[in-house]
């Protein structure tokens, strides 16, 4: 461990030359360009590929993509003798989806813990404790969810462990230096109001919610009026707008992200259009920022959330193979297809 400046400088070169090696930007191309799961394996890892069913190397693949990833990070992080307060809050979405999948093992009454991504030793939660839920997060936030949900409560509970994550990370912001903390608050930002964005469309176009239905369902909705019209205010401006109608999506702030519109013919606003664009600019960004805040707090910020993305890239790929899907609608689908990079 060292100190803040000495940590950011070798965290700053060690990150870069990471990067440099990942399926990220136009290098994402080549998740794609294999022909079997057992290719992308020799792709991805220098290990022999495991001789076992093609579905179980799907499960394999993803697996050690993610192992890998959180030990990277984690091993970043170490170089800090006290890690910014961001940088743990971002591992542990880890922890938050862990406690999804185990309240869903144990309300299917399942017996065996499901895999679970490891984050020693920065967890919030006691896995060893499993099954009783109460004891896995009573040393921790997460102490309220301290009973074995029923299926139909289910989606609420998670609902509840989404919000209380997003809290987390803007909590965690704030606490960064000042000079760095700006920056790193655009971007936090701006995911939030993507976040928020793409749930009120999915409700809106699958689930054919109103917008009293949609609301409280949104980040921060029932925050402070300065909060809520930071991070769901842009959401909340699109509650009312025909989905059918390009007029009404015409002079959106957001427009650039809508599915393609052509005069006179039928047109309906596409939230996977809307979630592919918004990702690739996110991930563009990021890379962006990488490069022009070093030596702060940006650079593992931005770092895991590139990251993050590729490891989406990856299970999409893996999934694609697995399907024997074509392979340009899977390449779309991740926001990866060559007209589309930069």
């Amino acid at each position: 461990m060292m100190d803040r400046s000495g940590a950011a400088a070798y965290v700053n070169a060690k990150a870069g030359g990471m990067l440099k090696k990942s399926f990220v930007g136009p290098r994402a191309i080549r998740l794609f360009a294999v022909h079997s799961l057992p290719e992308l394996w020799s792709l991805l890892f220098e290990s022999e590929v495991p001789a076992i069913p093609e579905v179980l190397l799907a499960q394999r693949i993803e697996q050690e993509a993610q192992f890998r990833f959180i030990t990277q990070y984690i091993k970043l992080v170490e170089n800090y003798s006290h890690p910014d307060d961001i940088m743990l809050s971002l591992l542990r979405f880890f922890d938050f989806d862990n406690l999804k999948q185990i309240g869903a093992a144990l309300a299917n009454r399942e017996t065996q813990m499901p895999a679970i991504a490891d984050i020693r030793p920065y967890n919030l939660l006691d896995y060893s404790a499993w099954p009783n839920v109460a004891a896995i997060t009573k040393h921790s936030q997460l102490s309220w969810y301290n009973t074995v949900p029923e299926i139909s409560g289910q989606q609420k509970l998670d609902n509840r462990l989404d919000l209380q994550y997003l809290q987390l990370v803007w909590d965690s912001v704030q606490t960064l230096p000042g000079p760095e903390r700006e920056p790193v608050e655009h971007l936090i930002r701006n995911d939030f109001i993507m976040k928020n964005i793409l749930w009120a469309l999915r409700l809106k176009v699958y689930y054919g919610m109103k917008p009293d239905e949609i609301l409280p369902r949104l980040a921060f909705a029932d925050a402070a009026p300065d909060v809520r019209n930071a991070f769901a205010g842009p959401a909340v401006k699109i509650l009312e707008k025909d989905i059918n109608s390009w007029n009404d999506w015409s002079d959106w702030k957001y427009v650039r992200l809508l599915n393609h519109h052509e005069e006179g013919a039928v047109w309906t606003v596409d939230p996977r259009w809307v979630e592919q664009a918004s990702k690739k600019e996110q991930n563009n960004e990021a890379m962006k920022k990488f490069h022009q805040y070093p030596l702060t707090a940006m650079v593992l910020v931005t770092w895991f959330k590139i990251k993050q993305n590729e490891l989406d890239c990856i299970r999409t790929a893996t999934e694609g193979l697995r399907l024997n899907a074509d392979e340009a609608q899977v390449m779309e689908f991740a926001g990866v297809t060559p007209g589309r990079q930069e």
